[in-house]
């Protein structure tokens, strides 16, 4: 299976109402065997955005949620170059696991909704044992001082085959179709 092919059958499962899981928020009883395994494995995903050079950057390991409309949060800090990159339009390339795993191309955004942001205050303690205990994840005062910001993912399309994270390259050609 191709990562054309594993992206859409996750689309599908995920648009479907197919899918839920403590793990990421997704499991699936119709998926694929890989692809649900492949979600289910992941504690981190890898998100690179696009220069201004039109280059890719330094793919970083992030934790995630995913929605059940089948978007995916993260936080991060409000001064780093991935949320003024996102800020200014960049779109972000996604690879699942490791920066070698089924890729894909997605829309971000930056989301102010305090309710999105409750959710991954809670939803991350659930699936990461450092968040649990205290050490790292949201807080509710660090959204409130502005110091963290959740970003919304959407996937657009997949990644090209052979496609992998390599800083300082050329992305692949995405206006057309964002």
């Amino acid at each position: 299976m191709n990562r054309r092919e594993f992206l859409q059958g996750f689309l599908v499962a995920v648009g479907s109402g197919l899918i839920a899981s403590s793990i990421v928020g997704i499991a699936q009883a119709a998926a694929p065997t890989r692809d649900l395994t492949a979600f289910q494995d992941a504690s981190y995903i890898y998100i690179a955005t696009v220069r201004k050079d039109g280059n890719q950057s330094q793919a970083a390991r992030v934790w995630f949620i995913v929605t059940p409309d089948n978007k995916i949060l993260i936080d991060t800090n409000s001064d780093s170059w991935k949320a003024k990159r996102i800020k200014r339009g960049s779109p972000v390339l996604i690879w699942l696991g490791s920066t070698t795993g089924p890729a894909f191309i997605g829309k971000a955004e930056i989301i102010d909704d305090t309710a999105i942001q409750d959710s991954m205050i809670e939803k991350i303690p659930e699936k990461y044992f450092l968040a649990r205990i205290g050490f790292f994840g949201p807080k509710r005062a660090k959204f409130d001082d502005g110091q963290i910001i959740t970003i919304r993912i959407s996937p657009v399309r997949d990644l090209p085959d052979g496609f992998v994270s390599s800083p300082g390259t050329p992305a692949p050609l995405l206006a057309k179709d964002l």
